[in-house]
């Protein structure tokens, strides 16, 4: 769903796919080729929202700010599933694990990694290639360059996402049951304790 918020209306590029169940809402800019899920809530009812070209903010996702302020999310940031971002700027390329809080003024530099279910307490700010993780999050060590080629393969996936979105996916009925000859999908990108 699509609001606009007194008089601001949310300007979204055509190749972007936000599923119908998401909600965006007021002064909010997505680039290009991003993919905003399920129960994703984009709130830019007191300051502004923006998600630069190749990003996603997976399912059940929230990013809001306090009055006046604005939420930046640079080219190709990859948000996790029920992630928080509250009135922070996330880097390019960066990736945000599921579940993870990102409070206010936080400023990840480009190219880092927070684990999931971290919790990085406002005004934090961290250099280009951290790795981030804990309550209260801290740098354990830097990106590799295996680390961020691994990330960013798993973003380019979601870059594909809106194409096969808008492509292929449609609201149906269920079957009854299971159909003879059903597959699964293709393991062709692992997790990365399985790609190492």
């Amino acid at each position: 769903m699509i609001y606009q918020f007194k008089n601001f209306i949310p300007v979204i590029h055509e190749s972007s796919f936000i599923h119908p169940q998401a909600a965006v809402t007021g002064n909010v800019i997505i680039g290009k080729d991003c993919y905003i899920g399920p129960g994703a809530a984009l709130r830019g009812d007191w300051g502004q929202i923006i998600i630069e070209d190749g990003c996603n903010v997976q399912e059940n996702c929230t990013v809001h700010m306090f009055p006046g302020v604005t939420v930046l999310l640079k080219a190709g940031a990859h948000i996790g599933h029920g992630a928080v971002i509250h009135g922070a700027t996330i880097g390019k390329n960066c990736l945000v694990g599921m579940n993870a809080v990102i409070m206010d003024n936080v400023v990840l530099g480009d190219e880092c990694i927070v684990g999931a279910l971290s919790f990085i307490k406002a005004d934090e700010q961290f250099e280009a290639r951290s790795v981030i993780v804990g309550n209260p999050a801290k740098k354990i060590k830097a990106v590799s360059d295996e680390m961020i080629n691994w990330k960013t393969e798993g973003t380019k996936l979601y870059q594909q996402l809106p194409k096969d979105m808008f492509d292929n996916c449609k609201a149906c009925e269920p079957l009854r049951e299971i159909p003879e000859g059903h597959t699964q999908q293709a393991a062709d990108y692992k997790t990365w304790n399985q790609s190492k």
